[in-house]
């Protein structure tokens, strides 16, 4: 009797390694799922480029705002459509990119002598509830905003309209006359202002902004 006890014993302890060695697989295969998860998801994150965006411009040479306007002609809305847009959305994509910067630069030329209202209405147009035909320019600093803020529009609505570039946000800013197309600061005029085509531009940026951090 004992002998037979110790035998039926023997066999329980044998039947339990096969299910130890499925259990043992099963762990294993779950731990490769996950490692093949993460390894995905890391792929994911890194596979956007790197590098340096490039930087678009919208010259005023083809494309030409009215003097002292901010209203966005039909040939360079058209240009917005079919040019710009698709390169935003494939450069965004590219670089990983939360946020499209539109700047507007202007000549050196004073545009004249106008009581600026931007102070008034300027928010009204940036949430699309007021017209670029109504702000009115007192600088070429109010000149440079308002024409960034009237592609910042077009493209608002091309996103809303389409439900494309989603998740990007835009951003106008003005850099008047101050920069020139190379990059530096524009020199002291020694004798009148003159109007230079080449320095009016409109300039889109691409960047990756993060967390506000205060310096201490």
């Amino acid at each position: 009797m004992a002998k037979n006890l110790r035998q039926d014993t023997d066999i329980e302890d044998l039947n339990i390694w096969p299910a130890f060695t499925d259990l043992m697989s099963n762990a294993f295969m779950i731990l490769l799922l996950l490692l093949l998860i993460a390894l995905t998801k890391y792929t994911i994150s890194n596979s956007a480029n790197t590098g340096t965006p490039p930087i678009l411009l919208i010259p005023d040479e083809n494309y030409r705002f009215d003097p002292g306007s901010a209203v966005v002609p039909r040939a360079m809305l058209d240009y917005i459509k079919t040019k710009l847009v698709p390169n935003i959305k494939k450069t965004t994509k590219d670089y990983n990119i939360n946020t499209v910067e539109i700047i507007g630069h202007t000549d050196e030329q004073p545009i004249g002598t106008s009581t600026s209202n931007l102070d008034n209405y300027l928010e009204r147009a940036a949430n699309l509830k007021g017209s670029m035909s109504n702000l009115k320019a007192g600088s070429n600093a109010d000149l440079g905003l308002m024409r960034s803020l009237a592609v910042v529009q077009e493209l608002l609505r091309i996103q809303r309209k389409d439900k494309s570039m989603a998740g990007i946000k835009f951003r106008a800013y003005s850099a008047a006359q101050l920069i020139l197309p190379n990059g530096d600061f524009a020199p002291i005029p020694q004798q009148q202002r003159q109007s230079e085509a080449k320095r009016r531009r409109i300039e889109i940026r691409f960047t990756r902004l993060g967390e506000v951090k205060e310096v201490r």
